[in-house]
């Protein structure tokens, strides 16, 4: 590991501690098609097999497609494909409960509009459940995500214009994915309600983030469910911008604090901007800047390791056009360390996912337009 000064520096609005960054490995070519392979995502066992899902129209439409590493990504196995629908099938999410069971969610519109579908593999990604229809709506629902409780209940959110304009919905699942509860609708808005993420933390309150523009332009709003998604707090405001706020992220400490991570157009180009809660989402810190670049940082995702480090990545168009980049903090989001550039390419590489094992190897997967057309690519760092 190189070791970096322990000098504090300031710079700006910002303050940044310069702490011990990660070593990476090479850049990972996980997919060789003559087609779009777009939108990954990933999770990681308790035996560190790492597993990612992605969108993929080999086929001629959009397909969800798998693969696994069970070695911290040396080698991997063939990519296989989760869906043979006449519609496309896209964004897929993943998430791993106690059991090792992995458990996949997308949107899919095979019945004419699109709706939320479901998939399960109790071994480890050999043998997959038939296909699940979630949702049976006038309108359509998006951008599905996934959490799994320490009883293993899975909590699933997405948004829907069922209602006229978009709002977030929930349902659940208590016996691993075979019935599911009726769907919940958690916003009344009269803006949009868009792209919800979702967390719970170790007492099993289940907490969510998205972006609403109902007060004119987006802005970040939260809510929480302490007794398993049966209710759910009031909707709590966490950002008052006077550009846009969107695409939050969040993940959660084992004291229970949550860290929330989003790109917003504020400053005039866009950079990403942070802040926290210490008591269960009812106050939370001010916003802080964690970016301050010539380009545009778009696209965070967030993870914590075993010692609550908070690692982000995100796609950043500094170098002219987006590359990843990636910071941590060790201290509960009081300091960062300075961007560290991962990809270095001659094409634009978007839309990082981050996960990081019982090692506290962090694994970055990520798609990439180097090759001609977008393929997949990985790569790790400890």
């Amino acid at each position: 590991m190189r070791w970096a000064s322990s000098k504090i520096v300031a710079f700006g609005l910002f303050l940044f501690v310069q702490v011990a960054q990660a070593d990476w490995t090479p850049a990972k070519r996980l997919t060789w098609n003559l087609a779009w392979s777009g939108v990954p995502n990933l999770a990681i066992d308790s035996s560190n097999t790492i597993h990612v899902v992605w969108e993929d129209d080999i086929s001629g439409n959009r397909e969800i497609y798998y693969t696994r590493s069970t070695d911290e990504g040396i080698t991997w196995s063939a990519a296989q494909r989760l869906t043979w629908n006449s519609g496309e099938c896209r964004f897929p999410a993943i998430a791993i409960d106690g059991s090792d069971t992995i458990h996949v969610v997308w949107e899919d519109d095979t019945p004419g509009n699109h709706d939320i579908y479901y998939t399960r593999s109790a071994d480890k990604g050999l043998t997959w459940s038939a296909a699940q229809r979630l949702t049976w709506n006038s309108g359509g629902s998006y951008n599905a995500n996934l959490a799994i409780d320490g009883s293993g209940t899975i909590h699933v959110v997405w948004d829907d214009d069922t209602p006229g304009n978009f709002e977030i919905y929930y349902r659940r699942s208590s016996d691993g994915g075979a019935t599911w509860s009726a769907a919940k609708r958690l916003t009344w808005n009269s803006g949009e309600s868009r792209f919800p993420a979702i967390a719970i933390d170790g007492s099993g309150t289940i907490h969510i983030v998205w972006d609403d523009n109902t007060p004119g332009s987006a802005e970040i709003y939260y809510k929480g469910s302490t007794d398993g998604g049966s209710t759910w707090s009031p909707a709590k405001r966490l950002t008052w911008t006077s550009g846009g706020s969107y695409d939050a992220v969040l993940a959660i400490e084992s004291s229970n604090t949550i860290h929330v991570v989003w790109f917003d157009f504020t400053p005039g180009n866009v950079e990403l901007y942070y802040k926290r809660s210490s008591d269960g989402g009812a106050t939370w810190s001010a916003a802080s800047r964690l970016t301050s670049n010539s380009g545009g940082s778009y696209c965070p995702a967030i993870a914590r390791d075993g010692s609550d480090a908070i690692h982000v990545v995100w796609e950043d168009q500094t170098p002219g056009f987006s590359e990843i980049y990636y910071k941590k903090s060790t201290d509960g989001g009081t300091t960062w360390s300075q961007d560290n550039r991962l990809t270095w390419n001659s094409g634009t590489s978007a839309d990082p996912v981050i996960a990081i094992d019982t090692n506290s190897i962090i694994h970055v997967v990520w798609f990439d337009h180097t090759p001609g057309n977008p393929e997949i690519y990985y790569k790790n760092g400890n």
